[in-house]
């Protein structure tokens, strides 16, 4: 199997489209995803020198569920950032890859005892979720004379103008400690009673719709405010979480969206001005995924065919829905149409649907162009974020991953095959 192809310095100054697919198609068949190392450097680049030229002590944490090939993870560590994780899993595959366990921050709302004993064991930064996490943390002092820290999520209220922007139109975020009822300050007070044990962070994730400067803006001033009237003394960071956008082309129509300076703008105004109340310097953690890695990956497709039905055109490609929108939303993500060979094209509204059985295998729909042919690749763009972790191997292998740094590519995902698809050590026949 090809592991390395590399174009010659000096006859090209770049890798085209068609020079990837001619390099690659015989190899790795008729679909494949390509990671550009260049882009996630920048973005990378981008929001730390958003963020560090506002305030000065700043942590990007990435966050690993978004999307853990373990190449990408690797780049990440070199860049300088820490492991955002959220299972003993995720956790485990930080060490694998040489992470320091005090670059880990281990949040999520399900954690073991063992798992936060090899968190506070490593001086990982820990946020517990939940009042059974307490539990455990008293059954360690027990076993364990070494002083903590820890860090609380937090659960309030982050609707504005009567609209709560909470991811999928829920009423209340369902991780953290409440303020409302009470829940947070107990766990508060009962983490402060215990001997070696330290609140230092405030973590305050929330997953929303909107992504707008104003549920930052919230987030920012809420966890100061706590900071302030509970952990003066001995708060250490704020953990503002991530959920921001990225880059998004003109073509999703999104009304309104923020650039990474302006989400710095908002967040660091406010640090500034509240720094003061505390006696400790306080860092800022920003655990973004999304905003790093979704243009950093593109899925090419084969066409296989064109059929109509009815009066619809529908282009089959070698893929899914699952490989480019795993939660299958409705928006048509940018997509490219590289035309191979010298065919004569119709204009007119097609469908481009994938191999599976699933009538709703829609990758794109409704669009209105010249319509692709067999042979043809279909390139859809913004796809790195959750389509490799969500995408299962179903009906059909999964597809390679094909870095790219530079004019050079690499395999970081091979082709699946039949023993990866079942694999002999978990399946019993």
């Amino acid at each position: 199997m090809l592991e390395t192809y590399n174009v010659e310095i000096g006859k090209v100054k770049e890798l085209s489209e068609l020079d990837i697919i001619c390099s690659l198609e015989k190899a790795y068949r008729d679909s494949f995803y390509l990671f550009n190392i260049d882009r996630l450097w920048k973005n990378y680049a981008d929001m730390l020198t958003a963020f560090k030229s506002r305030y000065e002590d700043v942590i990007i944490g990435y966050s690993y569920k978004t999307n853990y090939v373990p190449a990408l993870l690797k780049e990440m560590s070199t860049l300088g950032a820490y492991s955002e994780v959220v299972s003993r899993l995720e956790y485990d595959l930080a060490l694998k890859i040489g992470v320091q366990p005090e670059k880990i921050i281990f949040n999520g709302p399900l954690k073991g005892y063992d798992d936060i004993k090899l968190a506070l064991d490593g001086d990982s930064i820990v946020n517990l979720d939940s009042s059974y996490e307490i539990e455990f943390i008293k059954k360690y002092m027990k076993e364990s004379n070494k002083p903590i820290k820890i860090g609380l999520r937090v659960n309030f209220d982050i609707e504005m103008n009567g609209i709560n922007p909470v991811q999928n139109g829920f009423k209340n975020s369902r991780f953290g400690f409440c303020t409302t009822n009470g829940s947070f300050e107990k766990a508060i007070n009962e983490l402060k009673e215990m001997e070696n044990v330290t609140v230092v962070g405030l973590h305050g994730h929330f997953s929303t719709t909107t992504r707008s400067l104003e549920v930052y803006k919230k987030i920012t001033t809420t966890l100061c405010d706590l900071g302030k009237k509970y952990l003066s003394g001995t708060l250490e960071y704020i953990d503002i979480g991530g959920g921001m956008y990225g880059n998004v082309p003109d073509s999703m129509k999104i009304d309104y969206v923020p650039t990474m300076d302006d989400y710095a703008e908002v967040i660091c105004v406010i640090l500034n001005r509240e720094k003061i109340h505390f006696e400790k310097n306080i860092t800022l953690i920003i655990e973004p995924g999304l905003s790093l890695v979704v243009d950093a990956f593109q899925f090419y497709c084969r066409v296989v065919d064109v059929k109509t039905n009815q009066d619809e055109h529908f282009v089959l490609v070698n893929g899914t829905i699952q490989n480019i929108k795993p939660t299958m939303h409705s928006i048509n993500l940018p997509m490219k149409h590289l035309r191979i060979g010298k065919k004569q094209y119709m204009k007119g509204r097609f469908n481009v649907v994938g191999h599976t059985c699933m009538e709703k295998d829609y990758l794109s729909i409704g669009l209105v162009d010249e319509i692709p042919l067999p042979g043809d690749f279909l390139v859809y763009n913004n796809v790195g974020a959750y389509t490799i972790v969500f995408n299962p191997p179903f009906i059909k292998e999964r597809p390679p991953i094909i870095a790219q740094e530079g004019n050079k590519l690499w395999i970081v995902r091979r082709l699946e095959e039949l023993n990866n698809f079942i694999n002999d050590e978990l399946y019993v026949y």
